[in-house]
């Protein structure tokens, strides 16, 4: 089919509505009413001649038709937005949307300089469009791939085919358990390693299992795929667990988490800029990908 400037409009709406999971949800972004916004996905559904979500009192879910058109949606615009960053760069302007993908609960490290770089790059005149989401490494690499970001900063404990990887900072991390927990109040000179080494621990999903065996946690009791939510876990006093110390630090200081490192081992991880080998990048990521080394190669450690 011949897509005309409609059927853009339409792939546009559609996009919006599956990013916020719904028509309601929509609304603020699209800035029309909720039957509008009905209207425009059945004009759309008619368009392509298939079914593209379902919706109802059981709530908007998308068919695995829908899964597909959506996918390609996503690959389409922004195919369109680096056209209109190159032609822009053509005038001597930088424009169109940079999409930057970032792990979660990293706001608070103070060797993260994500914020000084977005500065400096906005400091030069563009009409450039900054969208941030936030995702598992696994995701973040996947939709690298996909062309669905243009750039992405996170730790990386597996590294993709298909992606380079330029080294920004360090982070660190120690075992904590916090306030309800058994060992919270016991005296340090009355823990060993083997002790802790016996408690139950929250890992995280994208680790390898023989992260934690090298750290002497062979039996990993939960699972979690962001930060946030393994300090849930920590914070019900059922379990110990690695947090990155800028994170902690606030529960810390309240009294509600206790750092049990050294006694147990800590660690770093690296947090790497990461984009695709194969694909150019945009004249605004290029420009912002080197704001960022920029910024973070300057900067003394924290």
């Amino acid at each position: 089919m011949q897509l005309a400037g409609t059927d853009l409009r339409l792939l546009k709406v559609f996009d919006a509505v599956v990013r916020h999971g719904g028509f309601s949800a929509a609304q603020t972004e699209l800035n029309v009413a909720m039957s509008t916004i009905s209207n425009h996905i059945t004009a759309l559904e008619q368009r392509l001649g298939v079914s593209l979500c379902r919706r109802g009192r059981g709530g908007f879910k998308l068919t695995e038709t829908g899964e597909v058109v959506h996918l390609e949606a996503q690959k389409l615009l922004a195919t369109l937005d680096g056209f209109s960053a190159k032609v822009g760069a053509l005038k001597g302007q930088m424009v169109g949307t940079l999409r930057l993908g970032i792990v979660d609960a990293t706001a608070s490290d103070p060797n993260n300089l994500l914020h000084r770089a977005i500065a400096d790059f906005l400091a030069r005149p563009s009409e450039v469009r900054f969208e941030v989401r936030q995702s598992s490494p696994q995701d973040l690499q996947e939709n690298l791939l996909k062309g669905l970001f243009d750039l992405a900063i996170g730790s990386f404990p597996h590294k993709a085919a298909g992606l380079s990887y330029t080294p920004l900072y360090q982070e660190s991390h120690s075992l904590y358990c916090a306030k309800p927990h058994r060992l919270f109040s016991v005296p340090l000179t009355a823990l060993t390693l083997a002790k802790l080494q016996a408690e139950r621990i929250v890992g995280r999903g994208y680790w390898r299992d023989q992260h934690h065996a090298e750290l002497g946690f062979d039996a990993v009791a939960a699972v979690v795929f962001e930060i946030e939510p393994q300090l849930i876990l920590i914070r019900s006093g059922a379990f110990i667990g690695y947090l990155p110390d800028h994170f902690a630090k606030t529960w810390v200081k309240a009294g509600e988490l206790r750092c049990l490192s050294p006694l147990a081992p800590g660690f770093a991880v690296g947090f790497d800029l990461v984009a695709r080998r194969a694909a150019p990048l945009s004249p605004s990521a290029e420009a912002f990908a080197a704001a960022l080394v920029k910024v973070f190669g300057s900067a003394p450690s924290v």
